[in-house]
Parts: structure tokens; C-alpha cells; sequence
């Protein structure tokens, strides 16, 4: 009888033994699924705009680190995948931050979504640029522009340019060192037709520290016009000359001068989506996944 008693014994925990190593069986470690950005990753800033409540901040986190506007007055429209904002005049969206992607930037692509409709305008209705993005200088000293960085478009859908602007201090230690500037540009004979034809279109900036050189896409499509800032190598924006992270309008306010009609002041007036900022340079199958899933 005892020994009756050891063998069941002894089968019931052959049997559990197998069960626990049936429960305890896992993947090899590649199948596990990888993080498409891990933490501390290339993509520093993320807005999708595809809030559907009616707290205006919450539709416009961004997602990476979950920072909030401080402002957010844009309407929220159908975007090119869920939800975009409505470019207005003299409205913008403001952040505390864009996380750290002006301080580790030396590489850098911008990607976003637009959609805009003939001439571009400034707030007074005349002909003018419409800024994407901008980051306003914490006071007027430190560029003639009050800005480490905008980019815009200007023009129609026969010609539209667009323009990028970079402020580099020239001690990459030193904030407060002399800036210089330099102007990545499509414009005169190189702008794009067809490019404000009130169609969702994907635009993405890449600057490569090891070429000095940036490339536009369009709708995942490299320009053939790559614009160098010969020998600049790493670009070091001044974060602390940073006063406000602007989606949507230029780096100027109403009362910085030039009145509604300036340049500097103009606001997005079109509609945009998924707006990502990275510090590194994105390939160009990168940028084509961007634009084929929409993101």
C-alpha cells in the first residue's frame, strides 16, 4: 500500500512538473513584438490631433511623453487618418515643449500632414506665407526673426515654395554665442505646382549632419534639389532661446511690429495631421512607410 501510495505520488508531480513547464513556455526573444519608438527614441515629438473630446488640450497631446498644449483654439476636422486641426488666422497651437527634440537635434526630419486650398495668405488677406511650425525666441536679441526655427509655404498651386529657416549658434556650448542662419529653400524656378490643390499631401524635411545637406519629400518622393549648408555639419539649436513651440503660425505676434499683414506673424490657414518631429535622419524607405500608412 505505501508503495501504491509513492507512485501516485510521484505520477501527480511528473504531472504537474509538465503542466507547470507547458504554462511556463515562452517565445524566443526576437518574436517578441519590438517598440517602433523605444524610449528615448529617434521620434522626440508626436501630434495626431485625433482627440474627439471636447477638451481642445486633450485633442492635441502630443503622444510621446504626453505633453499637453498650454493652448490649443484650432477646431478639430476629419485629418488624413482620424482626426486633424483648422488652421486659423492668428491662432495657433502653443506647447510647454517639443520634449528634448531641440536640444539633441543634430540630425533632424520634420514630417506632417497638410491640406490647403490655392494662394496662401497671410492674417490680413493678402498674399503671404503660411507657417507650419514655428519656435518663437524667448526675447529679440538673440535673431533678427525672434526665431531658432519656422518653416512655411508660399505661393499657389501653379508655384508654391517652401522655406525653412535654421538658427545655429556658432559654439554649440554657448547660447549666447553669435547665431548664424541658414535658409533650406524651394523657391523660383524650383517650387512645387500642384502642392496646394486642397488634397491631403505629405511633406517631410530630413537634414543628415554627415552631408550637411536637406531633402524635401513630397508624398514620399525626394526632391531632386538637395539644399547643403556646406561644412555646418551637426545643427545645435539653441533651446534656451526657446520662448514658445508654435504649431500653426510664424514666430512674431500682432504687436511685434510688422502689424497683421507681416510675414512673421502669419498663421497655417489649411488643415494638418500627424505632425512628427525626429532627431536623427530618416531613410527614404522610412519616409515611404510614413506616407503609405498615413502617419
Amino acid at each position: 500500500m505505501k508503495n501504491g501510495i509513492k507512485i501516485i505520488f510521484a505520477s501527480a508531480v511528473l504531472m504537474l512538473a509538465l503542466f507547470g513547464c507547458q504554462k511556463m513556455n515562452k517565445p524566443p526573444l526576437g518574436d517578441y513584438p519590438q517598440d517602433s519608438n523605444p524610449p528615448d527614441g529617434p521620434l522626440k515629438f508626436y501630434a495626431a490631433f485625433d482627440g474627439s473630446t471636447t477638451n481642445s488640450l486633450m485633442n492635441a497631446v502630443d503622444s510621446i511623453k504626453a505633453n499637453f498644449p498650454s493652448d490649443n483654439p484650432l477646431a478639430s476636422v476629419a485629418g488624413v487618418r482620424g482626426k486633424g486641426i483648422q488652421g486659423a488666422s492668428k491662432k495657433f497651437i502653443k506647447y510647454p515643449s517639443f520634449n528634448s527634440w531641440v536640444g539633441s537635434s543634430s540630425s533632424f526630419s520634420i514630417s506632417v500632414w497638410f491640406k490647403k486650398n490655392g494662394q496662401t495668405l497671410n492674417n490680413a488677406g493678402g498674399n503671404g506665407p503660411e507657417h507650419i511650425f514655428s519656435l518663437r525666441g524667448s526675447d529679440g536679441n538673440y535673431h533678427w526673426s525672434n526665431a531658432v526655427m519656422f518653416l512655411f509655404l508660399e505661393g499657389n498651386n501653379t508655384s508654391c515654395a517652401i522655406k525653412c529657416m535654421v538658427v545655429s549658434p556658432s559654439n554649440a556650448a554657448d547660447p549666447n554665442s553669435s547665431a548664424t542662419d541658414k535658409w533650406f529653400e524651394w523657391a523660383g524656378g524650383e517650387a512645387i505646382s500642384g502642392l496646394v490643390n486642397d488634397q491631403w499631401r505629405h511633406m517631410v524635411l530630413v537634414y543628415d549632419a554627415n552631408t550637411s545637406g536637406m531633402t524635401l519629400y513630397i508624398d514620399g518622393v525626394a526632391n531632386s534639389n538637395v539644399k547643403t549648408w556646406g561644412g555646418h555639419g551637426a545643427i545645435r539649436l539653441a533651446g534656451a532661446k526657446v520662448g514658445e513651440f508654435r504649431v500653426g503660425r510664424g514666430p512674431r505676434n500682432d504687436g511685434d511690429g510688422d502689424g497683421e499683414g507681416g510675414w512673421l506673424q502669419s498663421s497655417f490657414k489649411g488643415q494638418m495631421d500627424q505632425f512628427r518631429l525626429y532627431s536623427k535622419a530618416l531613410t527614404a524607405a522610412e519616409v515611404q512607410t510614413l506616407f503609405t500608412g498615413k502617419m
